[in-house]
């Protein structure tokens, strides 16, 4: 279930968990099963935690336990002794001591999770009271051994997992089952790994560029980036730095400004699909100068506005796209519910390590078509333009 929350401010996030922990409870009680929670964000420390957790546990009456997994080897996100890093090259960086917490809306001043923990929520979970398993539990002591550990915890404690391997996460998963079965609910504030292994899915080699075309389509490929994470910004420099590519940048001031916000919209989306119809490949990107307000909700106010204006361009273009990459997870979510209309996707595999890649359903804008998620904190500085340049080199039908 996509949410998208974290671009939304606390009351209605929290009024959407409500929501969609009610439709869980009620689709429980019908079909007399059970489920287990995993409130996955993969930049795990920013977001509204504990609100979003404590909202579905109201509403379920559960968990007895609550394990906090932000390990994410895609992300290059680890965590050892207790202390949540994120990678930068070669370096792991203190999570606390990046941009990432540095967020207007979401802002940490803690690498060390129980630490963590006691900050968001605001001392009510003290760092004392918060269980750790450490990566010797899990590569000595096996899944067995782990269950009865996390059998033994008492009802209402949060637990943080270190991990700093795929193999470290599984064993976790395991443990998690088999304590589920002895009658514990879990419920996670987890990265995406938890969720692939507890399905006991291991990642796909990536798909070949010609698998995510068409091969009859000769319009040229969007690329649409509006995330302002560093990582994402150096991206954009690499793929700018493309001869080939035709770049428009959307000024978020004259966004912003009720004036010129029409006109720049049209400016856009005239351009794209002029483009676009030519065959030639885009890139549309909001300007980098971050414009954020004094408070955290004037600044996810801003967000929105930004999101919104990207999205009304996806909705409004013409031309189908040969491929269509969707760069940060807000922007990613807000343009595949609200500018697609996507209800139901199919997860084909990935375009690179940690870049899902959606089949469309019939109901969405561009029915069939690839949509491309690449997250704001994955990959390399080159990472974006190798990909755009691999599906460039797909090689187009002649024109009828």
């Amino acid at each position: 279930v996509l949410t998208n929350s974290r671009s939304l401010p606390e009351p209605e996030s929290k009024a959407l968990h409500h929501e969609i922990a009610l439709n869980i409870r009620q689709a429980l009680e019908l079909s007399n099963t059970t489920a287990t929670i995993i409130s996955r964000s993969d930049s795990t420390l920013r977001g509204h935690y504990p609100l979003e957790t404590d909202t579905i546990a109201e509403e379920l009456k559960q968990p007895d336990l609550l394990i906090l997994a932000p390990f994410f080897e895609a992300g290059g996100r680890y965590t050892i002794n207790d202390v949540h890093y994120v990678t930068e090259g070669d370096t792991l960086i203190p999570a606390a001591d990046t941009p990432f917490a540095e967020d207007k809306a979401f802002a940490y001043k803690n690498s060390n999770l129980p630490e963590w923990v006691e900050e968001k929520t605001k001392g009510e979970v003290p760092a004392s009271s918060v269980e750790c398993i450490s990566l010797d539990q899990l590569r000595t002591e096996g899944p067995q051994s782990l269950s009865k550990y996390l059998l033994s915890l008492p009802k209402g404690t949060v637990c943080i997992t270190n991990a700093a391997s795929a193999r470290d996460i599984e064993v976790l998963a395991l443990a998690t089952l088999l304590a589920e079965k002895e009658g514990r609910t879990i419920s996670f504030r987890s990265a995406a790994s938890i969720v692939a292994a507890r399905l006991g899915q291991r990642p796909s080699s990536p798909l070949s560029a010609r698998a995510l075309i068409p091969e009859d389509s000769t319009t040229g490929g969007l690329t649409i980036v509006g995330s302002y994470v560093p990582k994402t910004s150096a991206q954009l420099k690499c793929l700018l730095s493309l001869d080939t590519i035709f770049k428009i940048e959307l000024s978020v001031e004259d966004i912003l400004s009720p004036s010129k916000t029409e006109e720049t919209l049209h400016n856009a989306i005239e351009a794209i699909n002029t483009a676009l119809c030519i065959g030639k490949d885009v890139v549309l990107y909001t300007s980098r100068d971050l414009v954020s307000g004094p408070d955290a909700s004037t600044s996810l106010g801003i967000g929105r506005m930004v999101s919104n204006a990207l999205v009304r361009i996806a909705s409004e273009l013409t031309e189908t796209p040969r491929y269509f990459i969707a760069k940060g997870g807000i922007t990613s979510s807000d343009i595949a519910t609200q500018g697609l209309g996507i209800n139901r996707a199919i997860v084909q595999g990935q375009a690179l390590p940690g870049v899902p890649v959606w089949k469309l359903g019939h109901e969405t804008k561009f029915k069939g078509m690839n949509y491309i998620i690449f997250p704001g904190n994955v990959g390399t500085d080159e990472s974006l333009a190798t990909l755009v340049s691999e599906l460039q080199r797909v090689e187009r039908p002649a024109h009828i």
